[in-house]
């Protein structure tokens, strides 16, 4: 019988990989996005978000199997609607989409995208699930609150994991992240559209990934019938420097030469680097990351390079919808929407 998936947030850079390896997997895979016109994964079948007393309604008739929450806040500022919308995305909708599971498909089984930045400013690195959670931010403290929230549900017999995900990068990530800020920064100067790249400071250390890994990970974890949560990792601390210097090695540049850490950007490294140990979930389910550091970089250049040239995927319209192609990556929605 054929698996049905429901992945919140599918128009977002975890949500449309994830769609696009379920549907290689044979699944039947709807996508909740906030507007009808936001890209997926061409083969998605694209539901608005539920209104608050939506979600019974929508569960029952979507009937899934899976259940994989990657909608909500994805950043650590404050959203410009403030506090509100903030606990709103990122606490409330887990709290209904729990309970409306728990009510109409109480078989399903769940995943929550949990985050490192829920252990704040750690003591100890790398850091595992037993990692005390003591977050610094607000957003930060609205990941660490789906821990308990999840092990409410637990306990009345519902399949809940969070995967505690850790940086994880693709040609799909937006441009306010530091990451395609230094890779779309390399191909625009290498191509004489800019001069230089202001950036904070360059030796903050961070555990990055590559997104497509991550999301067989989360998959991985729903096969298994462990209710534990697992943290998603490749167990590598790299600097700033480190990524600008692959980067701006990827098109022929110095990239001190074109990098300038200013002030005004500026925030300390940790006293205690946030670098994530993977070994419980390796072991139980022989995930391994697929790709190297540096290969991600030199992908994410390569796709802005080619955007920068004009020679990106375009839009078009087949058989009366939008569609685009990114290499294997087929998308159906508006032009105007990218994940």
């Amino acid at each position: 019988m054929q698996k049905r998936a429901l992945i919140t947030g599918a128009n977002g850079q975890d949500g449309v990989l994830l769609g696009r390896h379920l549907l290689k997997l044979g699944y039947r895979v709807t996508g909740l996005v906030r507007g009808m016109d936001r890209a997926v994964p061409l083969g998605v079948e694209r539901e608005v978000v539920p209104e608050v007393e939506g979600w019974a309604e929508g569960l029952g008739r979507w009937q899934p199997d899976e259940i994989y929450h990657l909608g909500g806040d994805s950043f650590a500022g404050m959203p410009r609607e403030g506090a509100v919308r903030l606990l709103e995305s990122n606490v409330m909708l887990t709290a209904r989409l729990l309970e409306g599971a728990q009510q109409v498909v109480p078989r399903a089984k769940v995943f929550l995208a949990g985050s490192a930045v829920a252990f704040g400013d750690p003591l100890v690195s790398p850091q595992d699930e037993s990692t005390v959670r003591a977050p610094a931010s607000l957003y930060g403290a609205t990941k660490a609150l789906l821990h308990p929230l999840a092990g409410e549900y637990r306990a009345t017999g519902l399949f809940v994991r969070i995967g505690i995900l850790y940086n994880h990068e693709s040609t799909l990530r937006p441009e306010r992240f530091v990451t395609r800020k230094i890779t779309l920064a390399a191909a625009r100067i290498a191509a004489g559209q800019q001069a230089q790249l202001m950036l904070g400071n360059l030796d903050v250390i961070r555990d990055w990934g590559h997104a497509g890994d991550y999301v067989r990970a989360m998959h991985l974890m729903m096969q298994s019938d462990c209710r534990e949560d697992r943290v998603i990792a490749t167990g590598e601390g790299r600097t700033v420097r480190e990524f600008c210097r692959v980067a701006f090695a990827a098109v022929g540049l110095d990239y001190a030469k074109h990098v300038l850490a200013v002030p005004e950007f500026w925030r300390p490294a940790e006293a205690v680097p946030l670098v994530g140990n993977s070994g419980r979930l390796r072991a139980e389910t022989g995930w391994e990351p697929e790709h190297a550091f540096g290969s991600m970089v030199e992908e994410m250049v390569a796709f802005d390079v080619r955007r920068t040239a004009g020679r990106g995927a375009g839009w078009r319209i087949e058989e009366g919808r939008w569609v685009m192609d990114d290499g294997d990556l087929k998308l159906e929605g508006s032009p105007i929407y990218r994940p």
